[in-house]
């Protein structure tokens, strides 16, 4: 009897463990409410879901698509055609910490391919100031730096040139060839004729010898610098929020990486996107959820060989 009555104790408890875990697991109740429909103390229903997973009653799977970095990285470049992925660690979606990590990793990886007598191409903005930032003074030797677009005219956005250019500078042991114009001109005419100025040329031509390029994608959020700026009238910008992802080096482009709007590109002062193609390393560095759509028209266009990204974002590139 002693045998039977033990029998019976173990497999109420097995019973109760499967109507305390089907409870908490599956419907989602909480321990309390399993507590009060199933007239348990609180002790007993820990106790029961403690022994319902050392039975193997329940079996918590936790499907991490970021475990397999390697197979990620192999992934992204094979469907985008890329030479190289690198992905930052992501511990949260804190827009500030991604940040940090990118250019962590950006400044890691310039670091390690720049070789005598290379010239980098850089633009502005948050996500170069992460990448300037992490820079440490390099040994290599000649190395030139050039600003790729126009910078900003309107004294209350920064974009962080200044001290982007200083921290390349000190890094390299160089001084970098800027551009003093405005990003966006009223009109092309305009800027066709700036243009043909010596010096602007010289730097322009520079920026086209490049092996190395940095750059990064804006969106067509509300808050996008280049729609805060006053170049654009709010038809524009109504019509790019509808016909384009983002911006690469100031350029509009559409979700397949096409060119957004023509017109606003010959008032841009900027190195043509094709050029980003034929580089050495073309070096795409972006992440956070807001960049999704314009990171994938960016890598569709073939504007990047090289891309640095956050883990959530490499994620989500496999699912376009």
């Amino acid at each position: 009897m002693k045998n039977i009555t033990s029998l019976e104790k173990s497999n109420k408890k097995v019973l109760q463990a499967v109507a305390v875990s089907r409870a908490y697991y599956l419907d989602g109740w909480s321990q309390t409410e399993i507590s009060k429909k199933l007239n348990l103390s609180r002790p007993t229903i820990s106790r029961l879901l403690q022994f319902a997973k050392d039975n193997g009653i329940v079996e918590i799977k936790i499907n991490d698509p970021f475990q397999n970095i390697d197979s990620l990285k192999d992934q992204l470049i094979q469907k985008y055609g890329l030479k190289k992925v690198i992905i930052a660690s992501q511990t949260n979606n804190d827009e500030n910490t991604i940040l940090e990590n990118l250019g962590q990793e950006a400044a890691n990886y310039l670091e390690e391919i720049v070789q005598n007598g290379d010239s980098i191409g850089i633009t502005w903005g948050l996500t170069m100031e992460a990448v300037a930032k992490h820079l440490h003074e390099s040994d290599k030797k000649n190395i030139e730096v050039i600003q790729l677009k126009g910078s900003v005219s309107n004294s209350r956005e920064s974009n962080f040139s200044n001290d982007i250019t200083q921290k390349f500078n000190f890094a390299f042991h160089t001084q970098a060839q800027l551009l003093p114009l405005p990003v966006i001109f009223d009109n092309a005419q305009l800027r066709d004729m700036v243009m043909k100025d010596r010096f602007i040329n010289d730097v322009i031509e520079q920026g086209y010898q490049t092996n190395i390029v940095l750059f990064t994608v804006g969106t067509t959020r509300p808050d996008a610098m280049l729609f805060r700026l006053g170049y654009l009238s709010e038809k524009q910008i109504d019509y790019l929020k509808k016909n384009s992802v983002g911006d690469v080096l100031s350029q509009f482009i559409t979700k397949d990486g096409e060119i957004a709007d023509p017109e606003l590109n010959a008032r841009t002062i900027s190195m043509p996107l094709d050029k980003l193609r034929h580089k050495e390393y073309s070096i795409l560095i972006a992440g956070g959820e807001q960049k999704l759509q314009s990171v994938h028209a960016a890598l569709l266009g073939n504007y990047a060989n090289v891309l640095v990204v956050d883990q959530n974002i490499a994620q989500r590139l496999l699912e376009f």
